[in-house]
């Protein structure tokens, strides 16, 4: 039997395992995907074979997948695995709203680990987190790998460089090297204090998730996990990294040739407008002058989209206004019509979502 929407806490109490050992660290695994069927099942199978006093549940957001997703989990019988399926694809950021709020609403864990639907646990992964003293901790994010070893850029955590004299100094001095966690983090055994972290191997308890609510699913994708995490930590939760606890991403990235390049170009508009609400929140007063250092930047970024220039800029423009305005209540259905190339310009039309996309990991949601 698989328990779905009508689920009850008592309707799938074998899922809890044994009450002796879960007492104190009841563990709930959300997972977002949507149209990645083959990623879904390593990684629920990954998940599986933790033990029950281990992880509680696997609560699967089925983010309206049309590839055979939905069939698939309604012939799977393990007990611990749940399926929320909405009608309309949330993006990761409205994924992971509804992931969380179920998961405190139908379980009351003491800890809630989320993931896209390519990523997951190694193995011992989820019992060195049990093991670890996590007294005063509100997070933890993993440490975070490709399959053949390579640190996961997009999953690296990090400091925030303006609340730190010498951390803004090292960013000044080396970039994106001077707040984000180096290789000698990973290599530690001991935990190392952070401000944000991406939603790929993150680990938020019962009083961190008091703290920080749940993300704004408006945000759709992209800068999701950072505005969360930051956010928590704003309101003064301590998060931190432990690199015992280790997580495998299977992200394939862009070609070469489509670096710097946003492919479908609908992206353009939440990439920018949410990394300019995570730039306030992280920057506060200095945020004015950091506008306008970056703004040009992202406006030269037109130059790479060729034909697509005009529409580029078009959504750039409405990204920075309604980054500056904060307003994330935008439907997606306005996103895609402002991404359309007029058919005078591209001859056969807009791709749209038929676009060859960026594989991970917002699209994975």
């Amino acid at each position: 039997m698989i328990c779905r929407d009508s689920f009850t806490p008592d309707s799938c109490a074998q899922s809890r395992g044994d009450p002796a050992k879960n007492s104190g660290s009841r563990l709930v695994a959300v997972v977002v995907t949507h149209n990645r069927l083959s990623q879904l099942k390593t990684t629920l199978a990954q998940l599986l074979a933790a033990p029950a006093h281990e992880l509680q549940a696997i609560l699967v957001i089925d983010n309206a997948a049309t590839d055979g997703t939905s069939t698939w989990l309604a012939r799977q019988r393990d007990t611990r695995l749940i399926v929320h399926r909405v009608g309309t694809n949330l993006g990761g950021a409205g994924g992971f709203s509804i992931g969380i709020a179920l998961a405190q609403e139908r379980f009351d864990p003491d800890w809630v680990v989320v993931m896209d639907d390519d990523a997951r646990p190694t193995p011992g992964a989820l019992a060195a987190f049990h093991a670890r003293d996590k007294t005063g901790i509100d997070a933890v994010a993993a440490a975070v790998r490709f399959p053949d070893g390579r640190i996961c850029e997009m999953n690296r955590p990090a400091r925030n460089p303006f609340w730190s004299a010498r951390a803004f100094l090292d960013t000044a001095l080396k970039g994106r090297r001077g707040f984000h966690l180096g290789a000698e983090a990973y290599r530690s055994r001991a935990t190392t204090s952070i401000d944000v972290t991406s939603f790929v191997g993150f680990f938020i308890s019962r009083q961190g998730m008091a703290r920080a609510g749940l993300p704004d699913p408006g945000l759709f994708l992209y800068g999701d996990d950072g505005l969360y995490t930051l956010g928590l930590r704003n309101a003064g939760g301590r998060m931190v990294f432990d690199p015992t606890v280790r997580f495998e991403h299977d992200c394939s990235t862009f070609a070469a040739e489509q670096r710097g390049r946003f492919v479908p170009l609908w992206k353009v508009y939440y990439y920018h407008r949410n990394l300019l609400l995570l730039y306030r929140l992280a920057a506060g007063w200095m945020f004015w002058p950091a506008l306008a250092v970056i703004l040009p930047k992202w406006l030269w970024k037109a130059r790479v989209h060729g034909g697509d220039r005009a529409v580029f800029l078009s959504l750039m423009l409405r990204a920075v206004r309604d980054g500056l305005l904060r307003t994330t209540d935008v439907p997606h259905d306005s996103v895609l019509g402002w991404a359309r190339r007029p058919r005078r310009l591209s001859g056969s039309g807009y791709r749209g979502d038929s676009a060859a996309a960026k594989p991970c990991p917002e699209t994975a949601r």
